[in-house]
């Protein structure tokens, strides 16, 4: 296929995505709404604001992710992101008790998780990828220790845990996009946009990585550098997302490679706006049919982490391990 036709196939299947997407919008805001308009659309702004917030924050996050790492079935949290939410939620729980840990300021443990979980990764990921030794299978093995360690450290306090404080911590395992505090969304979406500037200014230069290390080296890219800024630019964009509604493990995932499979071109300026379409359309549609049509109380991240897990394992069955 010709680069004119892959252009105009990209553009076609983006505005069709971009389409869906305003449908799903459409619909959460419209569908089933009754009564004052202005508190309606006051009310599931703020929740449509929310998916749309995560939904960018995690579907960049995974691409530019991949593309560093070179394998398309990785995500950020097979470094143990998700894990050390829990465990930072157990300890809470376990020092403060569930009373305690819910008096804090919703402000200053936005803070205080993104700051963890932030800290953590940049330490972990610019030691991993930073020198000549980068090996794919070291990034596993160092994230399944790292998840396997604090998977321990968080069951071992979950057993000293009041049986009352853990069913209150439960609900802190799953993601909730009912209940982002509204308070945080503002500052989320400066964060997203500060971080956002820097990874777009970034493209040209992972698309030059996607065809290798040493390649990208020989045509002059500085790839160090750019490991280190796309690593500190994914870190942010996952912190702010899960203090901001939870762990969600592969909904990034199944985004991502959807994207991969649809787009015919693989440049980051054509599958970052399809994934991060989809990632919408995903979030917004999912939470309009659950809510309006059918009435669900279910968390949607529930659903959606059991069809990331059955596309994660079909990756596997595929042998799509690039």
């Amino acid at each position: 296929m010709h680069a004119d036709q892959r252009g105009r196939k990209s553009a076609l299947i983006i505005a069709g995505l971009a389409a869906l997407a305003l449908v799903s919008t459409v619909a959460f805001m419209t569908l089933g709404a009754r009564g004052n308009w202005s508190f309606v659309l006051g009310f599931r702004g703020v929740k449509l604001a929310a998916l749309l917030l995560v939904a960018y924050a995690i579907a960049v996050s995974t691409v530019l992710f991949q593309t560093i790492v070179g394998n398309r079935i990785l995500t950020p949290s097979i470094m143990g992101f998700d894990v050390l939410y829990i465990l930072l939620q157990t300890f809470l729980v376990f020092a403060l008790g569930a009373g305690g840990l819910n008096a804090i300021d919703q402000r200053v443990m936005f803070v205080l998780e993104a700051a963890v979980m932030s800290g953590f990764a940049l330490l972990l990921f610019r030691w991993l990828f930073s020198g000549a030794a980068r090996s794919i299978h070291l990034v596993m093995l160092v994230g399944i220790l790292f998840g396997g360690l604090f998977r321990s450290l968080s069951a071992f306090m979950q057993r000293l845990i009041d049986p009352t404080d853990f069913v209150v911590l439960q609900d802190r395992f799953f993601a909730s996009f009912n209940t982002a505090n509204t308070e945080l969304l503002g500052i989320s979406a400066v964060i997203i946009l500060a971080v956002s500037v820097l990874g777009w200014r970034l493209l040209p230069d992972l698309d030059v990585i996607l065809v290798g290390r040493e390649t990208a080296i020989a045509l002059g890219v500085s790839h160090k550098r750019v490991v280190t800024l796309t690593l500190f630019v994914v870190t942010i964009l996952v912190s702010v997302a899960t203090a901001l509604v939870g762990p969600v493990t592969f909904f990034g995932l199944l985004v991502a490679n959807l994207a991969y499979m649809i787009m015919p071109d693989g440049r980051h300026r054509v599958v970052l706006p399809a994934a991060v379409l989809l990632a919408a359309i995903t979030l917004v549609g999912g939470q309009t049919v659950l809510e309006r049509v059918f009435s669900f109380g279910t968390a949607l991240s529930i659903i959606v982490e059991f069809a990331g897990g059955i596309f994660f394992i079909f990756l596997l069955l595929r042998g799509n391990l690039r």
